[in-house]
């Protein structure tokens, strides 16, 4: 058996964590980075992405695939990577209360779970706008003290003035005079020690204010607009645009369960939030987003359903779908769309070694589970019917993960004990036998992992150990 202790040591905190979240199917917060197999080409090509943002440009993706196939994984893989670049992230996942336009709030809700969960290198947690401007402020103070007594009248003119160029870039942009304006009050209330006019400000920017009126009695200053259904896009980049100001190298957008878009059953609310994603994908593309970067995660229906999803919508289908000479097996992964691939048998099986070694760590047991037996658990994974085009990591995880915790458990009970008799052979008619005796996987007892099901003998690959794979 290949030696468990080989996977490199994991914090206790996180590694709990994360079996827990892998466990229940959930994509983990943190830790994506140790259980992250395959998917290198996708993630190199939107880490090209962030280097064009961080020369001033922006981007816009869509990362398409089925539930479970491993989007929100790969969005908080790609948001780690980001933080690690010194970039700001911002996510949020849709709802049937969180659109991209909306009524009664529901289009503000999105860009208010986005500054709830705004992240910097030193906040990956979220909640870090308030540390993101004292950051600001501070670096300022620091290079304003080099000409002046910190403290002294000419030190406090020359950090106003200081504050006032870094925000004029912002201030002829859309909501960009209102905006600059609640930073400059939050900046005087925070070398003032204004807690309240601090709080009011912070309110303001995250979209919390429901009235004009309510805003102007809470800050203590008139503004013109508050951030609305209508404009919270507007204010997403600007914050790009200061993110880059502040030191930053730009803002990073997630936005999963993009699905809840196509599930909304009056074409014309549907049809509004697709004119936003047109909007936000024409400013990216055409440089009118400067420092900013969307990432949008959605199913296959979501995009190419030619009734109610992307495709559904003749400007955006024009700019989405494939081209004619998009061939299929090749791959292009400069285009707007991702479309995620399935794991290989490889892959799939590095996975679950992969899990096998940090399930050792986090509970300090071998666990009894043999190289072979791995091998045999993804067969049977593969062997149900449509599995070796359809399977998923979340669904393979977490079946295996209730093996482990069976074995643990349960020291009498063996993997055979375990699965076989979780394996039930479904009775074929013989009207139906012809149908499914080329299906891959059905009758294949010469499985091998990495090889192509239904292809020729002499094209398989060798039997594949996962102590052979590279992690």
């Amino acid at each position: 058996m290949s030696d468990i202790n080989a996977a490199p040591a994991v914090p206790k905190r996180i590694l709990g964590s994360l079996l827990a979240s892998v466990s229940a199917g959930v994509v983990p917060r943190a830790g994506a980075p140790y259980i992250a197999i395959g998917r290198r080409d996708e993630i190199a090509a939107i880490l090209s992405d962030l280097e064009a943002v961080n020369e001033g440009g922006g981007s816009m993706r869509f990362l398409i695939g089925r539930y479970g196939s491993g989007k929100s994984f790969l969005m908080q893989l790609i948001r780690g990577y980001a933080l690690e670049r010194d970039f700001i992230t911002a996510d949020a996942d849709l709802s049937p209360e969180r659109r991209l336009y909306g009524t009664g709030g529901s289009g503000v809700a999105t860009y208010r779970e986005l500054m709830k969960n705004l992240a910097s290198k030193s906040s990956p947690d979220g909640g870090a706008l308030p540390k993101i401007i004292a950051r600001w402020i501070s670096t300022m103070q620091s290079e304003t003290a080099a000409g002046a007594d910190a403290g002294s009248a000419e030190f406090s003119r020359k950090l106003g003035v200081r504050v006032a160029d870094e925000l004029r870039e912002v201030e002829f942009l859309v909501g960009g005079f209102d905006f600059a304006k609640v930073v400059s009050e939050y900046y005087r209330a925070y070398v003032g020690g204004d807690e309240e006019i601090k709080s009011a400000c912070i309110r303001w920017l995250r979209g919390e204010y429901s009235t004009k009126s309510e805003a102007r009695a809470a800050l203590g200053f008139p503004v013109s607009v508050i951030i609305d259904d209508d404009n919270w896009y507007d204010f997403l980049k600007l914050w790009a645009a200061l993110s880059r100001r502040m030191g930053y190298r730009g803002l990073v957008v997630f936005i999963d369960e993009c699905v809840n878009l196509y599930k909304i059953t009056h074409r014309v609310s549907r049809e509004n939030n697709y004119e936003k994603i047109l909007a936000m994908f024409n400013d990216t593309l055409q440089g009118r987003a400067p420092g900013l970067e969307i990432i949008l995660g959605g199913t296959p229906q979501f995009l190419e359903d030619t009734r109610r999803g992307l495709f559904g919508y003749e400007a955006l289908r024009s700019r989405l779908c494939d081209s004619r000479f998009a061939l299929e097996g090749y791959k292009n992964l400069i285009g707007p769309v991702i479309r995620l691939r399935r794991l290989s048998d490889d892959e799939l099986l590095a996975l679950i070694a992969r899990v096998t070694r940090l399930y050792a760590q986090n509970y300090n047991w071998t666990p009894r589970i043999t190289d072979e037996e791995m091998v045999q658990f993804l067969k049977i994974c593969l062997e149900r019917a449509g599995a070796n085009a359809m399977i998923t990591p979340r669904e393979m995880l977490r079946d295996y993960m209730t093996v482990l915790n069976i074995l643990m458990q349960n020291p009498a009970a063996s993997f055979a004990d375990i699965v076989g008799s979780a394996v039930t052979l479904k009775t074929i008619n013989d009207d139906d036998e012809e149908k499914v005796e080329d299906k891959p996987g059905s009758k294949d007892d010469n499985f091998k992992p990495g090889a192509a099901q239904g292809k020729p003998e002499g094209k398989k690959k060798p039997d594949v150990k996962p102590e052979d794979i590279e992690f």
